[in-house]
């Protein structure tokens, strides 16, 4: 994904089903690649280690304690 300068990552609060958002922006970073995830993208995350995760598979890779 191509970012231009008006492009910014967002702070969120994750809950079990749903997040808030802290600060406004257009993407968060998953905590394991490192790979931008689009907020409107953004279907897998922690609320207990309140971690965004850009595939279910990076997701289940952390909960197991590979990555």
């Amino acid at each position: 994904m191509l970012m231009s300068s008006g492009d910014k990552a967002a702070k969120l609060q994750y809950g079990p089903s749903t997040f808030r958002i802290i600060r406004s922006g257009q993407h968060v970073f998953c905590a394991v690649s490192g790979e931008v995830i689009p907020l409107e993208e953004l279907r897998y995350w922690s609320a207990e280690r309140q971690e965004a995760y850009a595939t279910a598979e990076l997701s289940t890779k952390r909960f197991l304690g590979e990555v």
